[in-house]
């Protein structure tokens, strides 16, 4: 059992709920012995949450639970879950899992009134608490069996009777009831929320045409908690993953163990390579080399017999090979190898917290030594301004997490010059950035590459030429005159002249 682990000394214990990421904005999981109301609209993950949380004490900690189901009967219940992974009816046949089926009939349409109560119900709850020793309770929901109550005093003190019971019996309970919006009243009649001793919040918002859902702890009686809203999605095989953004500490381990980007030249210009658990942001228009740049990265991390993760998110898979097959390098025998596994979507099949998810597991999974990820920038069309920073304080901190070397490319709208790299503010999230830049010299586009900042390193601070090839990216001399890099502009013509450049780069392509 994974009690108090986060919480300090004399505090009240916590039971960890084992649902990934919740522990932590609950700061070691829910005040154990006591009831936790969990409220949310229809679609929120209030179901989820509660078969969750007996799913994982089962799986994690051997800890039986009880499933009280007020509105669908075991056997869907059964069925709904079974996509999650979880295998309810081996679980009741060994004797962890037992439901209490107070699902209603087709003959229980009656309204209750006068002196009406729950005791029945309560005696086979605590027959099934005992039966199989029950360290776990769900209840789904509350609303089915109140909204046949006319008086609101009926359901608080039924409320209390049900949370005394939980209490003495010595098990931490979940109860779900519904609301009827996301913001407003915590649950249907007003009382629930005033009898449970600790309060958690799911919302199934629509943001410009998108949901998201969001889990929030409103209150926890006598112990601390993380506040604010936290995104969460639902995966298959897995069930509900909370990113807990915020909430994550920056205690990451750090190296001073240098790798090579792919490109020897840019491993100069940032001071003899980049470090072992840094994340580089490379941002440039269309056209300028950033994927040219993913592939050197991969291309290098495989020939050190390391493992790369490639997350592109405007390309397929085929796209890839044939771009990389350009540049010499062969992706498809990496893939074939076991060096590289490729992970081509589109931004719009599923909403960010599906991505973070879905890139937290590969992480996990085929434990890689690098992370591309092109582009970065493609994600933030499919959310708000908020929701991108949280997506990016997140995969962030997961891969400082797991010590990567990673690689984001970002696009800016603008051929010369253009947005910012720090309007989005990613740039206060990585370690190192690279600019790739237009820039308009005697009538001729040219492209500049600099290192804008590199942390815990000294770097080159000149603005180089550089070229594409077949053979990949050459980088060249500095620029002689004035860049204006950043802004987008001109070359002075103190620079050399277009007759220079071309010798330049003959004689780079001859060297190759």
């Amino acid at each position: 059992m994974n009690m108090n682990e986060h919480s300090p000394a004399g505090a009240l214990e916590k039971l960890a709920t084992g649902i990934p990421g919740f522990d932590l904005i609950a700061v070691g999981g829910l005040p154990i012995h006591r009831t936790t109301l969990v409220a949310g609209t229809a679609g929120s993950g209030k179901s989820v949450f509660a078969a969750q949380f007996l799913a994982e004490g089962i799986k994690q900690w051997n800890q039986t639970g009880v499933f009280v189901t007020f509105e669908e009967p075991p056997k869907d219940i059964r069925l709904n879950m079974a996509s999650l992974g979880w295998d309810i009816p081996a679980w009741e046949a060994a004797g962890k899992w037992v439901f209490v089926d107070a699902s209603p009939h087709y003959e229980d349409d009656m309204v209750i009134t006068g002196g009406y109560d729950l005791g029945a119900l309560l005696v086979r709850l605590q027959h099934a608490i005992g039966k199989v020793n029950a360290a776990r309770v769900a209840i789904d929901s509350l609303g089915a069996i109140f909204s046949q109550f006319q008086e609101t005093r009926i359901i608080r003190l039924e409320m209390l009777r049900i949370a005394t019971v939980m209490k003495e019996m010595g098990v931490t309970a979940v109860m779900t009831t519904e609301r009827e919006q996301e913001y407003g009243n915590i649950a249907r009649f007003g009382v629930e929320e005033f009898v449970a001793d600790n309060v958690v919040i799911l919302r199934n918002g629509l943001d410009e045409q998108i949901r998201h859902r969001t889990i929030e702890i409103l209150k926890f009686r006598g112990t601390y908690h993380h506040k604010g809203e936290y995104p969460f999605t639902v995966v298959p095989e897995e069930g509900m993953i909370v990113v807990p953004l915020s909430a994550i500490k920056l205690n990451q381990q750090s190296t001073d163990v240098r790798i090579s980007s792919g490109n020897p030249m840019l491993d100069s210009m940032c001071g003899g390579g980049i470090f072992r658990d840094s994340i580089v942001l490379v941002s440039g228009a269309t056209g300028t080399g950033k994927t040219l740049m993913v592939t050197e990265f991969i291309s290098g991390g495989v020939a050190a017999g390391e493992r790369c993760l490639l997350l592109a998110f405007e390309e397929s898979s085929e796209q890839l090979y044939r771009n990389a097959k350009g540049w010499g390098v062969n992706y498809q025998q990496m893939e074939e190898s076991g060096a590289l596994k490729i992970i081509a979507a589109y931004p719009e099949n599923a909403t960010l917290e599906d991505h973070l998810a879905t890139i937290k597991t590969q992480i996990e999974r085929f434990k890689p030594d690098r992370l591309a990820l092109d582009s970065i920038s493609a994600l933030e069309r499919i959310t708000s301004a908020k929701g991108f920073r949280e997506f990016v304080i997140g995969i962030a901190s997961f891969v400082k997490g797991h010590q990567l070397a990673a690689l984001f490319t970002a696009t800016t709208p603008d051929l010369i010059g253009g947005k910012s790299v720090t309007d989005a503010h990613i740039s206060t999230l990585t370690d190192s950035i690279v600019l790739l830049r237009y820039v308009e010299s005697a009538g001729q586009i040219r492209r500049a590459i600099t290192v804008l900042k590199m942390r815990g390193s000294m770097h080159e601070k000149l603005i180089r030429e550089y070229y594409i090839d077949g053979q990949g990216m050459h980088i060249g001399e500095a620029f002689g005159g004035h860049v204006n890099l950043l802004t987008g502009g001109s070359v002075a013509p103190t620079h050399a002249s277009n007759s220079d450049c071309v010798n330049w780069q003959a004689k780079k392509t001859t060297t190759s």
